[in-house]
């Protein structure tokens, strides 16, 4: 795994908890929670339900050749996230890309605005994929609040430069980026389907504390619903890491729930650690 630095003062850990029929589940408080770094229990120091921090959004779209997307459903789609989740307090920035990456339109909360970037997509030909978390991660760092880029592509990156697969997810851990992931694949059974896209992707939301999905224009509604539903039942949880550690190892982060019913089968999904400042 490559090794990267966080500056790292409070960690926050951003939480789903997720029962066996795939929905949230709600009302749990900060007695329901073991954090751990590297193994040993730490104490939290901040949590909040269904968070009020600020949301900053990256959706970046990809418009190349490899992705066959009928773009009004793909439109609606997002017009439907975006009405059902944008708070006045909560920005958005789109970003399309193809051969190259392109800022559709600059975080905003204004729906008018956002809709008439999803109008303005132009397409191309080569994939820039890693390219589009760098820079999405890249605009994201800098906000306040909980900061989110949610991608859709099938996750070829075909436009050969200095960002790779480590460059994109250095920048994504280095600004604290949530990455969701939805895989545009074309027929998600197909044996002979290149996989190299999906596994990044899978990897990316994996190590970020996101979550990724699979969908083809009829059920896309449906995934941006369930990353909207996800955002909304977050759960913040904060603590100071311990003192007296002088490496700059990766530190690994695991939640789990205590006190649940027996059979619940619940599943806390978070970020699984961080690489600290010096």
């Amino acid at each position: 795994m490559p090794t990267f630095k966080v500056n790292v003062h409070l960690v926050n850990v951003f939480a789903n908890v997720i029962n066996a029929q795939g929905a949230p589940v709600p009302g749990l408080t900060v007695d329901d929670f073991l954090l751990k770094e590297d193994g040993v229990p730490q104490k939290i120091a901040l949590f909040e339900r269904d968070t009020v921090l600020p949301l900053n959004i990256v959706l970046a779209i990809d418009t190349s050749g490899s992705v066959h997307k009928d773009s009004e459903v793909e439109h609606a789609a997002a017009r439907s996230f975006f009405a059902g989740l944008v708070r006045p307090i909560d920005r958005v920035e789109e970003l399309e890309f193809n051969d190259a990456v392109r800022e559709v339109r600059s975080f905003t909360s204004d729906l008018r605005q956002l809709e008439s970037g999803l109008t303005n997509l132009h397409g191309g030909s080569a994939t820039a994929f890693y390219d589009a978390i760098y820079l999405g991660s890249q605009e994201l760092a800098p906000r306040s609040g909980r900061r989110v880029l949610v991608v859709i592509s099938d996750g070829t990156n075909t436009v050969k430069g200095r960002i790779g697969y480590k460059e994109a997810l250095e920048a994504a851990v280095r600004g604290e980026v949530m990455i969701y992931s939805i895989i545009d694949v074309p027929v998600e059974s197909s044996a002979g389907r290149e996989l190299g896209g999906e596994h990044a992707m899978i990897t990316l939301s994996e190590q970020t504390g996101g979550q990724y999905y699979y969908a083809d224009s009829g059920s896309l509604q449906q995934v941006f619903a369930r990353v909207s539903e996800d955002l909304r039942t977050q759960y913040l949880l904060g603590y100071y890491p311990p003192k007296g550690k002088d490496n700059d190892d990766f530190r690994t982060i695991s939640v789990t729930l205590r006190n649940r019913p027996a059979g619940a089968n619940e599943v806390v999904h978070h970020r699984p650690g961080y690489y600290p400042a010096n």
